[in-house]
């Protein structure tokens, strides 16, 4: 073989080997740039996941805390009554006061 056509050979040779390298390097930044979107893609899903319990957490927070505060508030009631502290009970007993004091004096 003739040293020309060795020095093409090899010159081809190299070409193909750039141009292979190059798809080579074509195919990775396509595999980059997918696994890329792919990655924000799965981001902005975690993020609404995310905000939508963060939501309902909230949600479930605020209901609890009103049954607890209304439950709270039966039992105050409840103490107040049975000591008989509550209003009603109090109007009860003035009237009844009233009413004896009324009938003594008569």
């Amino acid at each position: 073989m003739s040293s020309a056509q060795q020095n093409f050979n090899q010159g081809q040779s190299h070409g193909q080997t750039q141009a292979k390298a190059e798809e080579w390097i074509q195919s990775t930044k396509d595999s980059a740039s997918a696994a890329s979107d792919r990655a924000h893609s799965a981001a902005n899903t975690a993020g609404q996941t995310s905000e939508r319990n963060k939501e309902e957490a909230a949600g479930f927070l605020q209901q609890t805390g009103e049954q607890v505060k209304n439950m709270a508030q039966g039992a105050v009631e409840s103490v107040k009554h049975t000591l008989g502290m509550d209003n009603s009970s109090n109007a009860n007993a003035a009237n009844t006061n009233a009413a004896n004091t009324t009938t003594a004096n008569k």
